[in-house]
Order: C-alpha cells, then structure tokens, then sequence
C-alpha cells in the first residue's frame, strides 16, 4: 500500500491540471459542507517533500468552508469529509498560490495536503457543549452562587494543551454566575458535585468566539476541558 506522500505524488504527477484527492481514512462523524465552520489538522509539503507548514505540536485549524478564507483547493477540497477522515489533495498552482510565491513556496507550485477533519461546526446551529462524565462526585449539584474550587486541563481538539491548573498544581476559584469565565465553562460546572470530574466539549461560539484569544486560541476555537471539583462551598 502507498503511503500518504507517495500515494499524493502518484496523484500529483497523473495527467490534467485539476484538484485530484483521495481518501485514505473514511470518517463516520458530520460531513463537511459549504457554509460550515470546519476544524482540521494538516500538513502541506512540495513535491519534492519539503514541508511548508503543518499544525503538529500547534492548534488546529478552522476556517468557513467556501467563504474564500482559504485558497481554492481548500474551500473545494475538503466539501464531502467527514469527523474523523483523513485525505490528501493535490493541488496544481491554479488551486494553490498560483504565479504568486508564498514564503517558503516558491511561484507555480504544485501542493500537496494531508488533512484530517475534527470538527463540524453548522452554520446557524445552536450552539451546545458536549459533556463525558468521567467520575459522579458526591453530594449536592453545583449551582449558581456556589463557589467551587477547580482543576481543570485545557486542550484544542486535536490535543494540544493550552492551559492547566494541574501545571501548577493550584485550584482555580469560581463562582458560578459571577466570575467572568467563558459561558461554556460555567455550563460544564453546572450540575457538578464535589468529587467529581468530567470531559467538556465547547464549540467556539460558547468559549472566545470567531475571534479567539490570541497568541495562546486561535479564531472560532473549540475547547475541551477536563473538569474535576475538588470544593464546593454553597452560596
């Protein structure tokens, strides 16, 4: 079996100058469409191989699909996947940067990606954390008022981390409904007893929106947090 480059430089180098992909992993999550707020990971090299960008060890990457946000073969490319599939694209210079030279691309170059889908975000859908309880707790139900004394790791969805309160091994301190943390946050605490722990998953509209928090989140970011309550003092 040809792996990922190889199978990319068959494709490349095959006659007609025209957007060629093939899926090597066939996902069974929402399928891309145009208008969708899509997060990916990648990795784009030249046909000789060298890599010009990739976000191993970085965020993940989310963009509208079909706004032009992204070059042609991206906004064309990527129509049809689905969470969790993998595929590679070869795109001619007329889907790519053309007779433009890009950084470390040089002008009418022949690009090749390897991108797998993460996430599907709909446009216009209501927007809804994911919760995975990991541990019940104890006791009563955390509620507006309360104070909870929290440790929490956050990460991008491709696992990334970006924050910890583990790292630095001190709880962090919130009152539901008056510290001004990200709506999603609050809403994964809701409910929560002492004890306990869980996986929350915030699309981008519940955590820093379509402008993120740079340098440390990128634009229309999903987060995931691991949430354990190690206090809670009622209101």
């Amino acid at each position: 079996m040809l792996t990922a480059p190889l199978l990319a430089m068959a494709i490349a180098l095959a006659p007609a100058p025209e957007l060629k992909s093939i899926d090597t992993i066939l996902g069974k999550g929402a399928t891309a469409t145009k208008g969708d707020v899509v997060t990916v990971n990648y990795r784009g090299n030249l046909l000789d191989g060298t890599v010009f960008d990739e976000t191993k060890g970085k965020p993940p990457f989310s963009f509208v699909l079909g706004k032009g946000e992204v070059i042609k073969g991206w906004d064309e490319g990527v129509v049809g996947m689905k969470v969790g599939g993998k595929r590679v694209l070869s795109l001619p210079p007329e889907f790519g940067y053309g007779d433009q030279a890009v950084g470390p691309i040089p002008a009418k170059s022949t690009l090749i990606f390897e991108v797998e889908l993460l996430r599907v975000d709909r446009q216009g859908a209501q927007p809804m954390i994911e919760i995975e309880e990991l541990a019940p707790g104890t006791g009563d139900g955390a509620k507006a008022g309360d104070t909870l004394e929290v440790h929490y790791t956050g990460t991008f969805v491709n696992g990334q981390k970006f924050d910890s309160s583990r790292d630095r091994n001190q709880t962090f301190k919130v009152v539901l409904g008056k510290t001004g943390i990200i709506k999603g946050f609050e809403l994964g605490l809701t409910g929560m007893k002492e004890g306990g722990r869980r996986k929350v998953t915030i699309p981008y509209a519940l955590a820093y929106g379509e402008e993120g928090r740079p340098p440390v989140i990128p634009p229309r970011s999903a987060l995931v947090f691991d949430l354990e309550v190690v206090k809670i003092t009622k209101g």
